[in-house]
């Protein structure tokens, strides 16, 4: 994904605040639809699911703790990705994401398999909407996505979308091998993987790319947002 030319940031500051804001709030809700899909989420919330099961704490805390682990290793490694949305998503998406699924679990209780699909898709679709906001207000990047920035671009482990696999590979392996740590039946496994961590790992990074192109640079430019 190619970085914003800098005439499209220059003198924009509150309205790249707004759109990092709206994008790490947004992406954070986005989280409990996959959530209530039952189908899988994505890589970095299939390692906090299967954390959750294991470790007694709320999902809010534990998501800040996780955050701030991967925050610390990539600030050692390489501080350039370390910006304002950085700590936005630290301190704010966990909570975010706790108070959204407790709301939707009230208002779909029992989703059928058409509803749970529809949700899987509004998930998948809201969450890179959000994301390509989020990246291109250009005020750095989550703890985890630093984490294979600064690999592939830092000490060049191989190309991005490659180390990118790689690091999401990673995640879903731990989030697995937590979850049945923590008693998890197979019945249960698409808590931390299924169709949706499938669906996310091959179409989230053209999606994106894509809202980023037709919706989040042209709202950069515009005088309205």
């Amino acid at each position: 994904m190619e970085k914003l030319k800098k005439h499209f940031i220059k003198d924009q500051m509150g309205k790249r605040l707004i759109m990092c804001v709206l994008g790490v709030t947004v992406c954070a809700m986005s989280v409990s639809f996959f959530k209530r899909a039952m189908m899988g989420v994505d890589p970095f919330q299939s390692l906090l699911a299967g954390l959750d099961l294991l470790v007694p704490i709320s999902f809010g805390t534990l998501s800040m703790i996780l955050n701030a682990v991967f925050l610390v290793g990539g600030m050692l490694m390489d501080r350039h990705y370390v910006g304002i949305g950085t700590f936005m998503v630290l301190f704010l998406s966990g909570y975010v994401v706790d108070f959204s699924t407790n709301l939707l679990t009230k208002l779909l209780p029992d989703p059928s398999l058409p509803v749970r699909i529809l949700c899987l898709i509004i998930g998948i679709v809201v969450m890179c909407i959000a994301a390509a906001f989020y990246t291109t207000a250009d005020l750095g990047v989550s703890a985890y996505d630093q984490i294979a920035l600064i690999l592939a671009y830092t000490y060049h482990w191989g190309p991005f979308r490659f180390v990118r696999i790689g690091t999401d590979f990673v995640c879903v392996a731990l989030g697995v091998v937590l979850f049945f740590l923590a008693g998890g039946k197979f019945s249960g496994i698409g808590a931390v993987l299924g169709v949706g961590t499938i669906a996310a790992a091959f179409f989230m990074g053209p999606l994106i790319d894509l809202f980023i192109r037709k919706l989040a640079e042209p709202a950069l430019r515009s005088r309205t947002l």
